[in-house]
């Protein structure tokens, strides 16, 4: 053979070039697609690993926590507010309208006993029509992932809270039977107009239970739900109808319901209940029930709501506290001269800062249990906050009845005892030799007996009674009566010391109380959602001074309503109290009482000036106090004060005047001191 044909045999045959080229496309699109399926598997197993987890640490059993409004009651046991919360009736699946599950389950998942919580067909097509409109048009949440992002806080609206709440939807799904999921979600779900949960909603907007809603009723309830605000049957009935409508011609479709039955439920008459919820109080006496809340209940308690607090307030003496001093100080800004600014000309808020214009406060409590049936703090709670009920300030002549309870009970003076209303030489007084105070006055009307210098409040005679009685002993009545940060110096005879309003009031309740001190209160007792008492308040009470002495200072200053300082009030059943006057009329007190309840009112300026001149308690305070005393008697009668049983005073028949007593009185009508 020759060689050129060897070599042809031996040539290799050559492929066609687009065989070649076709070979290696495939290979490197096989590749491609593999690296792609590798990736998308990766991914997907990432974020299945890290949602996954990340549900596993929510706790399912807050799906059957729910808050729930908080109501307060008045003294009476009659709800009084709301507090800031959900209006939320809460109720078994079983006890709820089928017409609603269904109408419910035709609105927001038609495929909720097929899915394990997420719902693939459903995504499906939200996903095809949200393409076609270029916008996102339709969601696909299934009913248990509304569940999900309606109990637990997952984030906003973005991819991370989707994948989120789809896996601890699936995680809830395999934990709970869908009728539990059912239960917790008609539960929850919000309503509108302030409403949570289907039976809150039924009873508000139809004035029925849940379980005897009518076919077109469970429809409204259902149609709602997407936009609860909008198509509210309080607001807006023709939408409301509307979605009932959707709903209805949906469960024709899907077989729940025939079409005459959707034609009916169509032409009934919808009557929407009158009823509308009220709206969370505020004020000065909810703004303390809120602190007091705070203080002795945990946050899982006031969070999960239900709560029933019973407080010992009289709404209707709470009322006519705060309109008595709105208007009995409007009347001071209406004076000739009145030189401040007034409440009329101030039209904004000044919540942590003094407001311009006069102030007061009131207090009012009950002498048999303690419990405080009206607080105000100020003229208006929505223009400042400010409690000035519990504020600090100089008391002044309000402390005298301390003054001479001390005396009376250790027996260094008596009603009766003479004592000097003249000038106080230098070095008299035991406790402060150099001080020598007068009368607001400035006149002295000479040696009377005791009792008058409390009746007519004079100065000299009370600081000569508290030196009698010894500082400390004076000191240890005021503190045991209740008041703190009383200074060691004599000038407290005269009350210059600060305490607060609701302090001072609660103090004056040992004179009506026959000596007894008991601790003031606000919140009688806290009841959870089950009915277990979870808070009550600790009574709290001791004797502080002896009948006969409680006695002897309630008969002087009965005189002071009739003849003393308080002659002009108003008031015109048996009541004793006392005014009170600072330096330069800054602070105008009167704290009086019957035997049923004690009162006290303070008017001043947030910061402290003249208020007017002359402006004793007696002009300023003593108006308001008369106003609220008159609005309580028809709960409240104003019985006579009684003398303890075998009470007498010294020099009465049958009881000899002591020792000191005859050379007091031998040296009042023997010429002089």
């Amino acid at each position: 053979m020759s060689r050129r044909k060897l070599a042809s045999k031996s040539k290799p045959t050559s492929r066609p070039k687009g065989a070649a080229a076709s070979q290696r496309d495939a290979s490197g699109g096989l590749g491609w697609k593999k690296r792609l399926l590798f990736l998308m598997l990766l991914v997907g197993g990432a974020v299945w690993a890290i949602y996954g987890t990340w549900a596993s640490f929510y706790d399912l059993s807050k799906l059957e926590i729910f808050s729930q409004r908080t109501w307060i009651y008045d003294c009476t046991g009659k709800p009084f507010c709301r507090r800031a919360g959900q209006d939320r009736i809460i109720t078994p699946i079983d006890k709820v309208s089928k017409y609603f599950i269904d109408a419910l389950l035709t609105r927001e998942d038609a495929r909720f006993f097929s899915h394990c919580g997420v719902d693939p067909i459903g995504i499906g097509r939200a996903i095809f029509r949200n393409l076609i409109h270029l916008h996102a048009r339709e969601g696909a949440s299934t009913l248990t992932q509304q569940l999900a992002r309606n109990s637990f806080d997952l984030g906003g609206k973005n991819l991370h809270r989707k994948l989120l709440e789809a896996f601890l939807a699936v995680r809830i799904e395999r934990n709970r039977s869908k009728a539990q999921i059912l239960e917790s979600y008609v539960n929850r779900i919000y309503f509108g107009s302030g409403m949570w949960g289907v039976e809150t909603a039924s009873r508000a907007y139809f004035g029925k239970p849940s379980a005897k809603l009518t076919l077109g009723e469970a429809a409204i309830l259902a149609g709602l739900i997407r936009s609860p605000s909008r198509f509210s049957p309080f607001t807006n009935l023709e939408g409301a109808l509307k979605q009932r409508d959707t709903v209805l011609e949906r469960m024709v479709v899907l077989g729940k319901i025939s079409q005459s039955q959707a034609d009916r439920a169509k032409g009934q008459k919808v009557t929407v209940s009158t009823w509308r919820p009220p709206a969370a109080a505020d004020g000065y006496a909810i703004g303390l029930i809120e602190d007091a809340l705070a203080l002795n209940l945990d946050t899982d308690q006031l969070a999960e709501g239900g709560l029933r607090i019973y407080t010992t307030l009289d709404p209707a003496l709470q009322k006519a506290a705060e309109s008595a001093l709105d208007a009995e100080l409007t009347k001071v800004e209406q004076r000739p001269g009145y030189a401040h600014p007034t409440r009329a000309d101030f039209g904004g808020r000044t919540d942590g800062v003094p407001t311009p214009y006069l102030q007061g406060a009131v207090v009012v409590l009950d002498n048999a249990t303690g419990g405080i049936r009206a607080i105000v703090g100020g003229r208006n709670y929505a223009e400042s906050t400010n409690n000035r009920a519990y504020a600090r300030r100089p008391i002044g002549s309000t402390f005298k009845p301390f003054v001479y309870a001390a005396a009376y009970a250790n027996g260094e003076v008596t009603q009766t005892t003479p004592i000097s209303d003249g000038p106080i030489a230098r070095g008299e007084l035991r406790a402060a030799p150099n001080w020598s105070p007068g009368n607001s006055d400035g006149t002295f009307k000479g040696i009377l007996p005791a009792e008058e210098g409390l009746i007519l409040s004079r100065n000299t005679m009370s600081v000569r009674v508290g030196d009698r009685a010894g500082l400390e002993a004076v000191r240890k009545i005021a503190q045991d009566a209740g008041l703190t940060g009383v200074p060691p110096f004599p000038s407290i005879f005269l009350g210059a010391f600060e305490a607060s309003l609701r302090e001072l009031v609660s103090a004056y309740t040992l004179f009506p109380n026959g000596g007894v001190r008991r601790q003031p209160f606000l919140i009688e007792r806290v009841e959870d959602s089950n009915g277990q008492t979870i808070y009550r308040a600790p009574s709290l009470e001791y004797r502080a001074l002896s009948p006969s002495v409680c006695w002897m200072v309630t008969s002087g200053l009965q005189k002071v309503l009739t003849r003393g300082t308080a002659a002009g009030a108003d008031f015109h059943k048996p009541a004793a109290g006392k005014t009170g006057t600072t330096n330069d009329y800054k602070d105008a007190w009167f704290v009086g009482y019957t035997r049923t309840l004690t009162c006290g009112v303070w008017v001043g300026l947030d910061e402290p000036q003249t208020i007017i001149a002359h402006g004793y308690g007696a002009a300023l305070a003593l108006p308001v106090w008369c106003d609220v005393m008159n609005a309580a008697q028809d709960r409240y009668p104003a019985h006579s004060f009684r003398a303890p049983d075998g009470f007498k005073l010294p020099g009465e028949p049958g009881k000899p005047l002591p020792a000191r007593m005859l050379n007091s009185v031998r040296h009042l009508f023997g010429g002089g001191e």
